[in-house]
């Protein structure tokens, strides 16, 4: 079922081919090999696989209960547990075959300091591209997540962009006033790319105990009940990227072809799985064939000419949104 030799599926993303539109997640596959030990997934079904959140040391993470299901998505606080950069480049990176995909680094921190550190330490090795996850807390600044306020995601990119001359991909935070204006901040910094959304902050609650059901209060949303917000982000960050010719990778709740199309219409050039490969891990192949056959339905000769197609309707056909 695989569709990798299909040309009318690559996409060409800050210079890197990429096989499909599809991008497996960060957190969702572990480094690259979680989901390879199931029968019938390949690496090779993805265009690029974002590794693990990696800090400049090792973490242990957050204390359990740190995933938790909610209606039509997931709450989880994983709490970037991973084995540190060093670890990640001395003996994670040799075991993977680039041959297969593209794999992504994905570069977090407590401070600016750290995220450059780790940055340039990938720079030093085969990784094709990194991703900063700037929706880490700034501890220097009393917790406030770097990827909510534009001028500290501007610090941390342009940080970020002298340690490396790889593809640099912000990922951006839902969690903030106007995504549009930081996107914009961060291309002035330096950005390549940009992953839209990370999670949504959630909580869920134990009626009996009263208390959290997550033992870190609050976590990630993520899964198809976040996929129309996601949708408007990516439309939105579209229109600050488009006049520089900068690609989005969209994410949040995909589980369908249907729903790939629809965030390449809104403006991806890219597509991010996470959550729907906890309950189907062989999704790729039938997302990359589903898009195949819009392609063909629709006389389109590349997936790349459906970016950015989206129609608005006229201002005489729109209705209050209150």
């Amino acid at each position: 079922m695989t569709t990798t030799t299909d040309s009318h599926l690559a996409v060409d993303f800050c210079g890197m081919t990429f096989n499909t539109p599809l991008v497996l997640l960060s957190g969702c596959v572990g480094f690259g090999e979680e989901y390879t030990r199931v029968r019938g997934f390949s690496n090779r079904d993805a265009g690029a696989v974002c590794l693990k959140g990696t800090t400049g040391q090792a973490r242990p993470g957050n204390p359990p209960h740190r995933v938790y299901e909610t209606p039509n998505g997931m709450l989880n606080a994983i709490g970037l547990q991973n084995p540190g950069v060093d670890w990640v480049v001395d003996e994670i990176l040799p075991t993977l075959d680039f041959g297969e995909t593209r794999f992504i680094a994905n570069v977090s921190g407590s401070s600016i300091e750290e995220y450059q550190a780790v940055t340039r330490r990938f720079n030093d090795s085969p990784i094709d591209a990194i991703e900063i996850n700037i929706s880490c807390p700034n501890v220097k600044e009393g917790g406030v997540a770097f990827g909510n306020d534009p001028d500290m995601s501007a610090r941390v990119v342009e940080a970020c962009r002298r340690a490396t001359d790889k593809p640099l991909i912000t990922k951006l935070s839902p969690n903030q006033t106007d995504i549009a204006e930081n996107a914009r901040r961060c291309i002035e910094a330096g950005s390549d790319a940009f992953a839209v959304i990370n999670t949504l902050m959630g909580m869920a609650i134990d009626i009996e105990s009263r208390s959290p059901v997550i033992g870190n209060n609050q976590g990630g949303l993520s899964g198809p009940a976040i996929k129309p917000v996601a949708l408007l982000k990516v439309h939105q960050v579209h229109q600050v990227c488009k006049p520089h010719a900068i690609p989005i990778i969209g994410q949040g709740g995909v589980t369908c072809a249907e729903d790939a199309l629809e965030f390449l219409i809104a403006g991806a050039s890219a597509v991010g799985i996470g959550t729907a490969l906890f309950y189907d891990p062989l999704v790729l192949p039938k997302i990359n064939l589903g898009i195949r056959d819009y392609l063909e339905r629709h006389g389109m000769q590349s997936v790349m000419q459906l970016t950015g197609t989206l129609q608005l309707n006229t201002p005489a056909q729109q209705r209050c949104a209150c």
